[in-house]
């Protein structure tokens, strides 16, 4: 079984909303909601792939500085496994914009569990709750 190492990130706003993405369709969880972020690629470190995820996918521009370690998850899907690395960051440069014509939402982490999200992402939620 294959393993994916991921990094993701809870961008939290002025106002305590955390930013979650739809999955566009065509992709494996279409529909589903998740914290922005992607894999990391060979010779990044988690840091530099959410630096460049996010810049491809939002348009904003993060500083290793600003991305601040929460939590990880391991989790086994079907075909491969996942490890996924969350960070929380509360600055950055630029307007968020889905850029790849994903959904995009602002939700108090009180109500993440009201959208559909894939099963490595609900652990993490008790996680950004704690938080506030």
């Amino acid at each position: 079984m294959r393993s994916v190492l991921v990094a993701a990130v809870a961008l939290i706003d002025a106002d305590g909303r955390v930013l979650i993405a739809q999955r566009p369709e065509g992709k494996p969880m279409a529909g589903l909601w998740e914290f922005p972020g992607g894999k990391v690629e060979a010779g990044e470190t988690p840091e530099d792939a959410l630096i460049r995820e996010l810049d491809e996918e939002l348009g904003i521009h993060v500083k290793a500085a600003c991305l601040a370690p929460l939590n990880f998850v391991s989790h086994r899907y079907d075909d491969f496994h996942l490890l996924m690395l969350l960070h929380v960051c509360r600055r950055w440069d630029g307007s968020v914009t889905g850029r790849e014509g994903q959904a995009l939402k602002w939700v108090k982490p009180l109500k993440l569990r009201e959208f559909p999200m894939p099963a490595a992402d609900l652990p993490l939620i008790p996680d950004l709750i704690e938080l506030f």
